[in-house]
């Protein structure tokens, strides 16, 4: 059944949860022994891909219920954060990374260097971009569904960069002190502590001009695409 507030926070909680309780060290390694690894890999792909479609359509037929009016200083904030947020992104996506899907396999392997580009800032680009995506939009969307939709994205988003450094540690042990002692969850605490420095080569320009360029269609297809405006009135 959908249409309610009560349909879209149970989708939340699936979408959520399930990302949390399948890659839980004791449901992965009994599922992993089960399926296998690829086995493995395709549930989880399926039932976070699943639930996240359930999320969409919940949200998109649920009530409007305003909870509050977000001042009018804040409808800017989703325009500055969204390139930042694109950019952490598009790198995240495009950096071979040990935090990521399958990304366990870097630690083992030998490369020159463990942390290249993006990944000396923060060890959690995509994470980040998805955070700050979340963070803009609660700004600007003071209607229930919004607040538990971007609410539950944002805490899946700041609690599976704790998950995943969790979990790597347990799993790889000595192997992920080097990745740990040279990146940061938080963005620049390591270069700021000097256990690293920025790597703008092992970022490179065309990262940059392909997240200007995504921005760009985003603000351009936005009101098609959702509705409303990308920037204030």
């Amino acid at each position: 059944m959908i249409g309610s507030l009560n349909d879209l926070f149970f989708a939340v909680v699936v979408f959520v949860g399930g990302h949390f309780f399948l890659s839980s060290l004791p449901v992965r390694k009994m599922l992993a022994r089960r399926l296998g690894e690829g086995g493995f890999r395709i549930l989880y792909a399926a039932v976070a891909g699943a639930s996240f479609v359930w999320m969409l359509y919940a949200y998109g037929a649920a009530p409007i219920a305003e909870v509050w009016l977000p001042p009018a200083a804040l409808h800017w904030l989703p325009a500055v954060l969204m390139p930042i947020a694109l950019f952490l992104v598009v790198t995240g996506l495009t950096t071979q990374s040990p935090t990521a899907v399958g990304g366990d396999r870097v630690l083992t392997e030998e490369v020159h260097d463990l942390s290249p580009g993006i990944l000396r800032v923060t060890r959690h680009p995509f994470l980040w971009g998805v955070a700050l995506w979340a963070f803009s939009h609660l700004s600007v969307n003071g209607d229930a569904a919004s607040l538990v939709m971007m609410g539950g994205i944002l805490v899946l988003s700041v609690g599976g960069m704790l998950h995943i450094d969790s979990r790597r540690e347990s799993m790889m042990e000595a192997a992920w002190g080097p990745f740990a002692l040279t990146t940061s969850l938080v963005p620049f605490a390591a270069i700021l502590s000097g256990r690293t420095s920025f790597d703008w080569p092992g970022i490179g320009l065309w990262r940059v001009a392909l997240a200007l360029v995504l921005y760009a269609a985003l603000l351009h297809f936005h009101g098609w695409l959702f509705g409303v405006s990308a920037l204030p009135a």
